[in-house]
């Protein structure tokens, strides 16, 4: 083998000696999945028969069309030689007699190039119109040669649907010569605009857009409006009008008039009404020392609340298991209140007597709600103590809040307190466990700074009645004498009214009072007088409102004065200027918002430069103690051993300190504050 390329040359390979060389795959080439047309064949899928189907038939008729071309010798020889008739020999070409066979020879194409004679759908062009209306120019004579070409070369268009109404909108109408399409029925057609040429497209940003339009036709409103108004001067109280949109146009929205005082003499009013006098004490203890109870006997007996409501309370609160708390329902009317049994907000309740009008400021016993029972102490005229007197609970209660109800009290400023001792009935009305009540805590009061003929002690029982508002008919409590509660809360010297000083109200609530008062506020008006029609001050945050309406004690009335407890309905402000806390004074006479204060202190705690915070009523902010100025002498207040500047302050000490405070509030002397530090009361005292 190597022999026979010896004398020919590298790549050089004649043609006659040149040979095919064919391997087999070593794996099967790949065909459709599927099943088999053939029995015993290979597998071909449904998809290639019917492509070997189309293929044969193709065939079939090329060979037809061929058949009837005519029969000449030479179509025959050429045929018989592989040779296409419409080629001429090659002469002079200077082939051997081999390589003319090599040429001859046709080399057989794989199947897989061999070109696909599937229908093709392509886009009609103005080309392929053009060669179609040639060919049928054609005579038949001529058209026998080509007309085998021209159904190769040209591919049999799909039909295709006319375009549709939306089309011919978007696009236009079709340019060029028509085509013809399918039928289709027209069952929903549009109208086409006449007017819509799609030769000429247009930039739908080149002009305004809608909202320039609209903003320009509104300015050039306004400034024709504004230039006739300055050419044409207002009369007097006459407004011309020529047609209902001028009209409109000149409408002012008036906000109706102003409220204005009266200009009333309030002092003078209140001497002539001749009204009760106005009391306010605050039902301070521990918790369960049955103050609510003991509150709500009294508005029974004095006919304040019915039989009905009582037993409506009774059956209530027999659902819950706890039938015993029926009469401190008439004070609790929360849900959350009635469900833990305890008080938790300040509870108001009113009753008169012959001679007075008395408020009832029932304060929460619980250690969490001091806060709550600081604003109502700072609203109150006297205290009412109740005390446990059953075994132990005395005892817990003197370690408990007993002991801070009363300083606290004392610190805001009250004077005169009435012990309650309560649930003695629980004793079997014993004397000596009275006394032993009475002398422990005579002493403690004493010591907090009460004087000891502004102390009344009264045993009583709250659940049965006895001498709260009539004396006790059991035999066993013949032994006390005394008054009973309701005499010893007449007998309390009440203090004098501030009607001669600035108005200073502090907010205790703020609510809508109605659909003709959407903003009213309530609270004790602790100096100075009102009337409807005041210009009044809320401070911090110095905006000003109107006084639209004033009810003392619910009642509608044109004036208050220093003393009563009022709800002012106002206008001309709005709500977010208000808070709980702030104060209601006048223009003229401003309180003055400060951050830095100094404050004359009793020490209930260790008092150190602390963080603490500021309680005056609902008020409270967040501060510190900056310096501890001195300790002073109780009696005197003098600075005691020239103990300036000290680090500590003992529990039970009068000290002077400076209070810094995060946000300005409204604070002036005499006004009195609460210190609490980690949920204790560390110090109260009188600002300075």
């Amino acid at each position: 083998m190597a022999h026979f390329f010896a004398d020919a040359p590298w790549l050089s390979i004649p043609l006659e000696r040149q040979g095919e060389i064919l391997i087999e795959p070593l794996y099967p080439c790949g065909r459709l999945l599927g099943g088999s047309s053939k029995q015993g064949g290979p597998k071909v899928s449904k998809l290639a028969a019917l492509a070997a189907a189309r293929k044969k038939k193709e065939n079939e008729k090329q060979s037809g069309v061929e058949s009837q071309q005519p029969n000449s010798s030479v179509a025959l020889l050429q045929k018989l030689k592989n040779e296409d008739p419409n080629t001429k020999p090659t002469e002079g070409t200077g082939l051997s007699l081999s390589q003319e066979h090599a040429a001859s020879t046709p080399i057989k194409e794989p199947s897989s190039l061999k070109s696909r004679k599937y229908l093709i759908r392509r886009r009609r062009s103005s080309h392929d119109e053009a060669s179609a209306t040639e060919i049928a120019k054609t005579p038949a004579s001529t058209t026998g040669a080509t007309e085998d070409q021209a159904e190769k070369s040209t591919v049999q268009p799909l039909p295709m649907a006319a375009p549709s109404t939306f089309a011919r909108t978007m696009i236009g109408p079709q340019q060029g010569p028509q085509t013809s399409f399918v039928e289709t029925p027209q069952i929903l057609t549009l109208p086409v605009p006449s007017s819509f040429d799609s030769s000429t497209k247009k930039n739908p940003f080149a002009g305004p857009s809608p909202d320039d339009i609209v903003t320009k036709a509104q300015t050039s409103s306004k400034e024709a409006k504004a230039t006739k108004r300055a050419a044409q001067p207002l009369k007097d109280d006459k407004v011309t009008t020529n047609g209902i949109s001028q009209g409109v146009s000149e409408i002012a929205i008036d906000e109706g008039p102003r409220l204005k005082s009266k200009n009333l003499d309030v002092l003078a009013e209140f001497g002539k009404s001749k009204a009760k006098h106005a009391a306010n004490f605050v039902v301070i203890g521990h918790v369960d020392a049955g103050k609510s109870t003991l509150m709500g006997r009294l508005l029974y007996d004095l006919r304040v609340v019915d039989q009905r409501t009582i037993d409506k309370y009774r059956k209530e609160a027999e659902k819950i298991g706890k039938s015993s708390f029926a009469l401190a329902w008439v004070l609790d009317q929360g849900t959350e209140e009635r469900n833990r049994g305890v008080t938790i907000d300040i509870a108001m309740n009113k009753f008169e007597t012959e001679n007075t009008s008395f408020t009832i400021l029932d304060a929460p016993g619980h250690r969490d709600f001091i806060p709550n029972m600081i604003a109502g102490a700072s609203q109150a005229d006297f205290a009412v103590l109740v005390i446990d007197a059953s075994t132990g609970s005395f005892e817990s209660g003197l370690r408990g809040q007993t002991k801070e109800h009363a300083l606290l009290v004392r610190s805001m400023g009250v004077q005169r307190i009435v012990v309650a001792i309560n649930k003695l009935d629980t004793v079997q009305w014993s004397k000596d466990r009275f006394d032993e009540i009475r002398q422990q805590i005579s002493a403690f009061l004493t010591t907090a700074g009460f004087q000891a003929k502004n102390i009344a002690f009264v045993p009583c029982s709250g659940l049965t009645g006895d001498n709260i508002a009539r004396r006790a008919e059991n035999s066993r409590a013949s032994w006390y004498t005394g008054p009973i509660l309701l005499e010893a809360l007449e007998d309390s010297d009440l203090a004098n009214r501030a009607l001669d000083k600035p108005l200073r109200l502090t907010i205790a609530d703020i609510f809508r009072g109605g659909v003709q008062n959407p903003l009213s506020i309530s609270g004790r008006l602790e100096s100075g007088s009102l009337q409807v029609g005041d210009r009044i001050l809320a401070m911090p945050a110095g905006e000003t409102a109107t006084i639209k309406g004033i009810e003392v004690d619910s009642e509608p009335n044109d004036w208050a004065v220093a003393g009563q407890n009022v709800v002012l309905h106002l206008t001309d402000i709005e709500q977010k200027y208000l808070k709980p806390g702030d104060v209601i004074c006048p223009p003229s006479a401003p309180i003055k918002n400060v951050t830095t204060f100094a404050v004359k202190i009793l020490a209930f705690d260790h008092v150190t430069p602390m963080h603490v915070e500021v309680h005056r009523g609902r008020l409270h902010v967040p501060g510190r103690i900056t310096q501890l100025v001195a300790v002073l002498d109780k009696s005197s207040g003098t600075v005691v051993g020239g103990k300036k500047k000290p680090r500590l302050v003992q529990p039970g000490a009068v000290a002077r300190v400076v209070v810094e405070v995060e946000t300005a509030v409204p604070l002036e002397a005499p006004g009195r504050v609460v210190l609490r530090a980690g949920g204790e009361t560390v110090a109260a005292g009188l600002l300075e």
